[in-house]
């Protein structure tokens, strides 16, 4: 496997969105400069997915003071806030999107209240973004590596809509991290996906990231998934989800 798939990346001097309207015909990076920029990918789906919605939104926050031209704290405190109802009102079901927003702003106040300078508190905000991005990652690891061991040798599994590395901030993904865990611990997969209407998820982007890793796959139109179940074809059901009840 390649794991080498990551949707959104900073720069120096701006946010690079990977464009999933384009794909898998075309592969296109948007160059952000700006958090309305970032919004408006957002807003748009050029990334999507709770955790690289999330990612995207602490990187768009960490533009906004990038971007700041005042000297004070107390105006950037202001630019801040406003950043933050922007991009909160791109997506408002996406759950990461406020909690990496609400993270973003923690940072700022300890740091105001620190006495840190206009400067400092730049620098800090784009640490904390990488801090995210970086977390989110780390988490699907753990999520493929004990996810993984679930799925046994030469199982074929059915996934639905795309949970993969475009979802999240890349390299694993959630429930395609699952299959990317049982693949990388030495295990035979092969994928049946769902092509998940209206959208295409399933058929654009979960059998191209799949295709990507070398990982066999086997693109269904949803009313099928039924039968392929039916006739034994199935081993185990992987999808993604935004929260999970405990019980």
């Amino acid at each position: 496997m390649k794991l080498n798939i990551i949707p959104v990346r900073r720069t120096e001097t701006a946010v690079e969105m990977l464009d999933q309207r384009l794909l898998p015909t075309e592969e296109k990076w948007l160059v952000l400069k700006t958090y309305n920029d970032v919004a408006k990918g957002i807003k748009d789906m050029v990334v999507r997915g709770a955790p690289a919605i999330g990612v995207s939104a602490a990187y768009g926050m960490a533009l906004a003071a990038q971007g700041f031209v005042g000297t004070t704290v107390v105006d950037l405190a202001e630019e801040i806030e406003f950043a933050g109802d922007v991009l909160g009102k791109t997506r408002p079901t996406a759950v990461n999107l406020f909690w990496a927003i609400d993270r973003m702003k923690r940072a700022f106040y300890a740091a105001k209240d620190a006495g840190k300078s206009v400067s400092e508190i730049k620098e800090i905000l784009d640490a904390e973004a990488k801090v995210i991005h970086d977390e989110d990652i780390e988490a699907q690891r753990l999520i493929a590596k004990f996810g993984g061991e679930l799925i046994e040798d030469n199982s074929t599994v059915l996934t639905h809509c795309n949970a993969g590395a475009l979802a999240t901030g890349g390299v694993w993904g959630t429930a395609l991290g699952v299959i990317r865990g049982a693949v990388d611990q030495g295990k035979h997969v092969a994928v049946i996906a769902d092509e998940t209407r209206p959208y295409l998820q399933g058929a654009r982007l979960t059998a191209w990231e799949l295709m990507e890793d070398d990982i066999p796959v086997t693109l269904i139109t949803d009313n099928m998934s039924g039968h392929v179940m039916k006739k034994g074809r199935v081993q185990a059901v992987v999808v993604g989800s935004d929260r999970i009840a405990a019980n």
